[in-house]
């Protein structure tokens, strides 16, 4: 269902970001992956289900491409290598093993806080691996961070029952500003939030779509 609605959703607004000349058509594909990641993000924390076993091979190969991408000027192939398959198997195995050890489903990864940390990890991740423009790098966080948004929308949707005019348990679980149960994991994440859209490039990028429109973009 997430990745479902995460792909059609990413797919229509890249087709209108198309239309306005807001991004090229060649980009489009990446973009709605990325927005398809995003939907599966927020669940990050049920490690045991296959979906999140998918997702942390997706971000273990994306995370091993980026180092490959960064140090393949300045180190030698073999040692780029080996470092990008230390990072896979980093992100794959411990990150993930952590993940279970210290998090709870629907805690700190079920917030409009790790909305805006991922996307702003997908932004500075674009610009300093993947050596992109800051529109693009920009782009990616956007989509990334509008698929994580779609599937926090849709698990509060799933919290009203309509049908018996009654709000479900779970409802307030799924879109909340950040963990209310688990300060000290909110103040780190918020301080890791802060620093990440303190390297991130110009946030003008975005302004001047609204302000020059939307014809600027080189791409």
């Amino acid at each position: 269902m997430h990745l479902s609605v995460a792909a059609s959703s990413s797919s229509v607004v890249a087709v209108l970001g198309v239309n306005l000349n807001v991004l090229d058509f060649s980009h489009a594909p990446w973009l709605i992956f990325l927005g398809i990641v995003g939907g599966m993000l927020p669940d990050v924390d049920a490690v045991n289900s296959k979906p999140v076993r998918l997702l942390f091979n997706v971000l273990a190969l994306l995370s091993a491409t980026a180092v490959l991408s960064a140090l393949k000027s300045y180190v030698a192939a073999y040692q780029a290598l080996l470092l990008a398959g230390g990072i896979y198997w980093l992100t794959r195995y411990l990150v993930l093993a952590s993940i279970k050890r210290f998090t709870v489903h629907r805690g700190i990864f079920h917030s409009v806080l790790a909305l805006i940390f991922f996307a702003l990890l997908m932004v500075c991740i674009s610009d300093y691996a993947f050596k992109q423009t800051a529109n693009y790098a920009w782009l990616n966080g956007f989509f990334l961070g509008f698929g994580f948004l779609v599937h926090l929308l849709l698990d509060e949707m799933y919290s009203v029952d309509l049908s018996n005019r009654r709000m479900k348990k779970s409802f307030g679980t799924a879109l909340k500003l950040f963990n209310y149960k688990n300060i000290p994991s909110s103040a780190l994440m918020s301080l890791l939030t802060i620093f990440l859209y303190w390297a991130t490039p110009s946030p003008s990028v975005l302004l001047s779509i609204g302000l020059h429109g939307l014809d600027f973009l080189p791409f």
